[in-house]
């Protein structure tokens, strides 16, 4: 596969220990030039108290597209509360010049009818006008998942005919058993948004993995990372893909073995 290295992006979980202008030094130095932010980092918050503007001159300086920011959590469970950290987070991506922002839903085992996630897409959608910015609603395989098909993500944003797009990640493409046959006759390819890039080496069963085993592509990786890319570049698929590994061994990578990992990734997906 011969894909463009301008479509590579790096999410900022693979650096929990960089600090934001270090972790943009360090994209912009492997000739890469778009990211992905998140909320759920060390600092507790998007910029790790930087202001907006000294964002937006480190994106400058570095010659990066902000992406997405990650995530709001859970959306399709939209109280009040949820309202006011969307509108906060939306308040980020508009700040830095982020392009979206990620929704993920509740994943705790309680479920969610469809009429409810359709209603939450709706209540959202008029916000994300608001701000200028790009909604993508990223299924979760796991079990406990209120949502976990991608095909059916799409469709219920079909049904809340609202501006969504869907982010499809390999990791959780594998955790659900009826990913495979109703993806390639069933999925929109124009509908996806962006896709999250993992890889797992664990051989257990797929309803027994965690974030805990998410590292980067080997190999070795059973999600069959690989093979996914090549279909999606097969059906016609021509946008981003995003290292998102979760692992709490990157605790422990120094800047070198973050370089490493994502230089390999990149050769295995380059094939």
């Amino acid at each position: 596969m011969a894909i463009d290295p301008t479509r590579f992006c790096i999410n900022r979980k693979i650096a929990p220990t960089l600090s934001l202008s270090e972790f943009f030094q360090l994209v912009h130095g492997l000739g890469l030039n778009k990211i992905e932010l998140r909320n759920d980092m060390r600092s507790g918050n998007v910029t790790d108290g930087l202001s907006y503007d000294e964002v937006r001159e480190l994106a400058k300086r570095y010659g990066l597209e902000i992406v997405t920011i990650n995530a709001v959590y859970p959306f399709n469970q939209p109280d009040a509360a949820l309202l006011e950290k969307t509108e906060a987070l939306l308040k980020d991506a508009q700040g830095t010049g982020a392009k979206a922002l990620v929704l993920c839903p509740l994943n705790d085992g309680t479920p969610v009818a469809a009429e409810e996630t359709i209603a939450a897409m709706k209540k959202l959608a008029p916000l994300f006008e608001k701000y200028g910015i790009e909604g993508l609603v990223e299924p979760l395989g796991f079990p406990c998942s209120s949502l976990r098909s991608a095909v059916h993500t799409q469709a219920l944003i079909r049904d809340a005919n609202v501006p969504f797009r869907l982010v499809l990640d390999t990791f959780h493409h594998h955790l659900y058993e009826k990913a495979e046959e109703e993806f390639e006759d069933n999925i929109d390819i124009n509908g996806i948004g962006l896709v999250h890039l993992s890889g797992v080496e664990d051989t257990r069963p797929a309803s027994e993995l965690t974030d805990e085993e998410r590292i980067m592509l080997s190999d070795g990786d059973v999600l069959n990372s690989v093979a996914q890319v090549q279909r999606l570049e097969r059906l016609g698929y021509k946008g981003v893909y995003a290292f998102e590994p979760f692992s709490s061994v990157m605790a422990g990578w120094n800047t070198a073995d973050i370089e490493r990992e994502i230089r390999q990734s990149i050769k295995i997906l380059q094939g």
